[in-house]
């Protein structure tokens, strides 16, 4: 093995424990904590909507999302999802997935957007067989409801 095949050896191994060590810390915060395992973009939302709140007026602080159509992606090592949200006086009011690129078929999933406009969020329940499409749907709508936050302040 030449010497340059030894670095990448090196840079490859000690990419790969970084990423495991932030997802062990990750899980283990949350596990001390007694918090479930939730998607980051979920928190990060979940915090800038209390900040927003909390910087703005109280008609302001009523209205999380903008009115209209929201695109959003979701993607993982099996695929790609596209929905469009409709979001009208803060409530979702449609919800259709625009493109489906899945490794997995799409009727695994086609009962998730009845359940997003059910629960009014883009946390559904696991499709047993369906784990990378039922994320990957999850994300899409998590995305276009992060567009359609309303920034304030």
């Amino acid at each position: 093995m030449n010497k340059m095949n030894k670095k990448w050896i090196a840079l490859c191994s000690t990419a790969i424990t970084a990423v495991y060590a932030a997802g062990y810390y990750t899980t283990d915060t949350q596990a001390a904590n007694n918090q479930p395992i939730q998607h980051i973009a979920t928190n990060v939302q979940t915090n800038n909507q209390t900040l927003n709140n909390t910087k703005s007026s109280s008609k302001e602080v009523n209205k999380l999302y903008k009115d209209g159509t929201f695109t959003g992606t979701g993607m993982n090592r099996r695929g790609t999802i596209a929905v469009q949200v409709n979001i009208k006086n803060d409530q979702i009011t449609a919800v259709e997935i625009s493109d489906f690129a899945m490794h997995y078929s799409e009727s695994d999933v086609v009962g998730l957007p009845n359940e997003v406009l059910q629960k009014q969020s883009a946390q559904v329940n696991n499709v047993s067989g369906a784990t990378y499409s039922t994320q990957a749907f999850e994300d899409a709508v998590q995305d276009a409801l992060n567009q359609a936050h309303n920034e304030v302040g």
